[in-house]
C-alpha cells in the first residue's frame, strides 16, 4: 500500500489544492491541454503499477510512487480549476458582441431600495438575429420600476440586453476588492439595466431540487415575518435557522463582530451539530436492533441534506454535511475514521465539485475551525482537571472556544482587521441560548408551534442586547489591525512553531516561533512608528461624489460630500484611512473655508505643506486670485465651464484633478484639451486614486 487508508485523503488535499491555486493564477487553453495529457499518461502509469505491483516489488519504491500520485493530484487540482473557469471557454458569452443575451437567475434576488441584485447563468446570445449557443455567468443590477416592479425568483428564464462590462478593480487604496471576489466565484462580467431592457420568458430553469428548497425557505421566512413583530429579531430569525441574509442593522452586526461570535449569523457547522445532537437523541430508541440503526442512520443524514439545502448550501454547512455523513457512516459500518481524514475528505469531495471554493472565507474559516476542534481542544483541555461535572463541560466549552479561535487567528485579523478580547466570555453567553434558539425556531416552522413566537423573539432580543453590551465593555475589541501578506505569512509561521514547541516540548520551535513573532513587532512597530511621521494627500477615485484627504500623522481633513455613516464612506475611504492609522477625521465640504497650522482653504484655494491646489467650479471667479497665480494642482468639479486653455493664459499649473463630480463627456474634454496643453490628468473616476507623499 502507497497511502495508509486511514489517512490517504490527508495527503493528496495539499498537492490538489496547490494544483487548484496553479490554475486559478494561469488560466489559460493551453496549460489545460497539457493538464488532460498529463493526467493521461499518469492514470496509465497508475494503472500499469497497480496491475504489476507484486511483478515490479513496487513496496521498494513506495516514496517515489508516493511522489508520482501527489504529482497525478496537483495535475487534477489544475484541470478542475481550468474546467471550471468559464471565460476561457470557447463559446464564452463576453468573447462576441451579442445585442441580446438569453439567461436564467442562478441565485436567489436581493433587493436593496429599488435595485435588485441577482447572478444569472448565461445559455444563449443574439447577434443580428441569430441565437448562439454561449456560457458563463453574468451579475446583474436590476433597476425596478416604481409603478410596476418585476418579481424574479431563481429559475426565471429572461432575455436581457447585452450592455455588460469586466468587473471593476479597487481604485483606492485598502478598498475591497469586488473583482477578485466575484472572480472566486467565476463572474467576471457584470451589468446595469433597467427593468425595460428585460423580457421574462420562462421559470422552469435550473436545478429544480435547488428552486424547491428556495421555494421551501421562502415560505418558512414569511411565517417567521408573520409571527415576529420587531424587525431586527426577525432578521436575527431568518440568518440564524434558515440562512436568508435578512437586512440586519450595522449595529448588531458590529456587535456580533467585535464579540466574536458573528459565526452564530451565518449557517454553519455549529448549527448543523446542534441539529445532529437532537435527531441522535429523539432517535435514539431505534439503536437497540440492527434494522433500527439502518433507519436511524438514514433518517438522520437525509434530514441533515434537507437542511443543508433549505440554507442554501453554504460552504460550512456542505463541510458539516459531508463531515458528518461520512463520520456517521463510518461509525455505523464500524470501519476506523482519522477524524483528520474526515476532514479531508470533505474539503476533497467539495473542491471537486467546485475548486473555486478556496478562496472562499467561511470555507477557510470553518475548516481551520474544525482541525483546532480536533487539534487542539484535547490538548487545552488537559490544562485543568475539575471534578465538578459542570466545571469541568464549562472547562470544556472554553476549551472549544480557545481551540477555533487559535486555529483562525491569523486568518480572521487577516480579514477582519480585528481581534475580539472577550470571545470566551460572549461565546459562553450565546451558547445556551443559540442552542435554544435552533430548537425552539425549528419547532416554530416543523411543528407550527406558533405559541412559541414570543419567547423565541424575546430570547433574540435578549441575545442581541447582551451582545451588545459586551461589545461596549471597556477593551471590547482590538481594532484597526492590517496585515499584508508576509506578516500572515509570518503570523502563521509563529503560530505553527510556536504550537509544534509546545506540543513537542522542544525549545528550538519555541526560539523559532518567538523570533517570528518577533519580526512581525517590529513590522508593526515601524509601520506605527511611519504613521506618526506621514504627510500625504490621497484624492479617492469614487463613482459620483468626490473625496480628498489631507494627512498629517494621525489626523486627516477630509474635503468630501460623504459624511462618515454614508455608505460609500465605509467603503471606499474609511478602509484606507484606517489601514494609514488615521484616528482623527475633519470632514469639510467644498464651500467651507478651513483655516489651521498646516492647512488652509480660502477662495477656492488649498495650501498644504508645499502644494497648492486651485478649486474650480461653476461658482469659481478668477479676479479673486493675485497676479500671476501658480499652483501645483487645478481641481475641477461639478462641471466647470471654465476653458482650460484660456485658464492656462491666467494660470499657471502643470497637473490636473477631475472628480467623479463631473459628467462623462466633460471629463473627456477636459482630458483632451489639458493633452493638448501638455497637462498631466488624474480622472478620479473609474481610474486609481492619486497619492501624494509630501515627505
Amino acid at each position: 500500500m502507497i497511502f495508509k487508508a486511514e489517512i490517504v485523503f490527508v495527503k493528496i488535499i495539499l498537492p490538489l489544492i496547490l494544483g487548484i491555486i496553479l490554475g486559478y493564477y494561469f488560466q489559460n487553453e493551453q496549460l489545460l491541454r497539457v493538464s488532460i495529457i498529463v493526467i493521461s499518461i499518469l492514470v496509465v502509469i497508475a494503472a500499469l503499477i497497480n496491475t504489476f505491483y507484486k511483478n515490479i516489488k513496487a513496496w521498494r519504491y513506495k516514496k517515489t510512487i508516493a511522489s508520482f500520485y501527489y504529482l497525478m493530484f496537483f495535475f487534477i487540482g489544475i484541470a478542475i480549476t481550468l474546467f471550471h473557469t468559464d471565460f476561457i471557454s470557447g463559446n464564452y458569452f463576453a468573447k462576441k458582441q451579442y445585442q441580446q443575451l438569453k439567461v436564467w437567475v442562478s441565485s436567489e434576488p436581493q433587493q436593496t431600495n429599488d435595485i435588485l441584485r441577482f447572478e444569472v447563468d448565461v445559455t444563449d446570445g443574439y447577434l443580428n438575429q441569430r441565437q448562439e449557443v454561449t456560457s458563463g455567468n453574468l451579475l446583474v443590477a436590476l433597476k425596478l420600476d416604481s409603478l410596476s416592479p418585476i418579481k424574479l425568483n431563481y429559475g426565471d428564464e429572461l432575455i436581457v440586453s447585452a450592455e455588460y462590462l469586466p468587473v471593476e478593480p479597487p481604485y483606492n487604496p485598502a478598498e475591497f476588492d469586488f473583482k477578485a471576489w466575484l472572480a472566486s466565484k467565476n463572474i467576471y462580467h457584470q451589468t446595469f439595466i433597467r427593468q425595460e431592457q428585460l423580457v421574462k420568458t420562462g421559470e422552469n430553469e435550473g436545478n429544480p431540487i435547488v428552486k424547491y428548497a428556495l421555494d421551501v425557505r421562502r415560505q418558512q421566512v414569511a411565517i417567521y415575518r408573520k409571527l415576529i413583530k420587531d424587525d431586527e429579531a426577525f432578521a436575527v430569525a431568518s440568518t440564524l435557522i434558515l440562512g436568508y441574509r435578512a437586512d440586519l442593522s450595522k449595529e448588531t452586526l458590529a456587535a456580533y463582530s467585535k464579540t466574536g461570535t458573528i459565526h452564530a449569523l451565518s449557517v454553519s457547522g455549529m448549527h448543523v451539530g446542534i441539529i445532529y445532537i437532537m435527531l441522535n437523541w429523539l432517535l435514539s430508541f431505534l439503536d437497540r436492533k440492527r434494522f433500527g440503526r439502518i433507519c436511524k442512520v438514514t433518517l438522520i443524514c437525509s434530514l441533515i441534506w434537507y437542511y443543508s439545502l433549505l440554507t442554501g448550501f453554504s460552504p460550512s454547512v456542505l463541510r458539516s454535511a459531508v463531515m458528518l455523513t461520512a463520520f456517521i457512516l463510518a461509525k455505523q459500518l464500524k470501519r476506523s475514521s482519522n477524524n483528520y481524514n474526515i476532514l479531508a475528505f470533505t474539503a476533497f469531495c467539495l473542491l471537486i465539485y467546485n475548486p473555486f471554493l478556496v478562496w472562499d472565507v467561511g470555507f477557510q474559516l470553518s475548516f481551520l475551525a474544525v482541525f483546532g476542534l480536533i487539534y487542539f481542544q484535547p490538548k487545552i483541555y488537559k490544562w485543568f482537571y475539575f471534578e465538578h461535572q459542570w466545571v469541568d463541560k464549562l472547562w470544556s466549552t472554553v476549551a472549544l472556544s480557545l481551540a477555533a479561535q487559535l486555529a483562525t487567528l491569523p486568518l480572521s485579523i487577516y480579514y477582519f482587521h480585528q481581534f475580539p478580547v472577550y470571545f470566551i466570555i460572549s461565546n459562553l453567553f450565546i451558547l445556551i441560548p443559540i442552542t435554544v434558539l435552533m430548537y425552539v425556531g425549528i419547532a416554530i416552522l416543523l411543528l407550527r408551534a406558533h405559541f412559541l413566537a414570543p419567547a423565541f423573539e424575546w430570547l433574540i432580543v435578549f441575545n442581541n442586547k447582551g451582545l451588545k453590551w459586551i461589545s461596549e465593555l471597556p477593551y471590547a475589541g482590538i481594532t484597526e489591525i492590517w496585515l499584508n501578506k508576509w506578516q500572515l505569512l509570518l503570523f502563521c509561521i509563529f503560530m505553527i512553531f510556536l504550537t509544534l514547541g509546545l506540543v513537542h516540548r522542544k525549545k528550538q520551535y519555541l526560539l523559532i516561533g518567538l523570533f517570528t513573532l518577533l519580526i512581525v513587532q517590529i513590522t508593526f512597530s515601524y509601520q506605527k512608528f511611519k504613521s506618526f511621521k506621514q504627510q500625504e494627500i490621497v484624492f479617492f477615485s469614487l463613482r459620483k461624489n468626490y473625496a480628498a484627504a489631507f494627512v498629517n500623522g494621525t489626523e486627516s481633513i477630509l474635503i468630501t460630500d460623504l459624511t462618515a455613516e454614508d455608505r460609500n464612506f465605509e467603503f471606499f475611504i474609511k478602509p484606507a484611512l484606517d489601514q494609514k492609522k488615521v484616528k482623527n477625521i475633519h470632514f469639510l465640504d467644498w464651500d467651507d473655508e478651513f483655516h489651521s497650522r498646516n492647512f488652509i482653504k480660502k477662495d477656492h484655494q488649498i495650501i498644504y505643506k508645499n502644494k497648492h491646489f486651485l478649486l474650480m467650479d461653476e461658482k469659481f471667479n478668477a479676479k479673486k486670485l493675485s497676479q500671476n497665480p501658480s499652483f501645483d494642482f487645478i481641481w475641477m468639479h461639478n462641471n466647470s465651464k471654465q476653458q482650460l486653455s484660456q485658464l492656462k493664459e491666467e494660470v499657471k499649473f502643470s497637473n490636473l484633478i477631475i472628480d467623479a463630480s463631473n459628467k462623462d463627456y466633460l471629463i473627456a474634454k477636459f482630458e483632451k484639451h489639458a493633452d493638448s496643453l501638455k497637462v498631466v490628468v488624474n480622472v478620479l473616476k473609474k481610474q486609481v486614486s492619486l497619492t501624494l507623499n509630501l515627505k
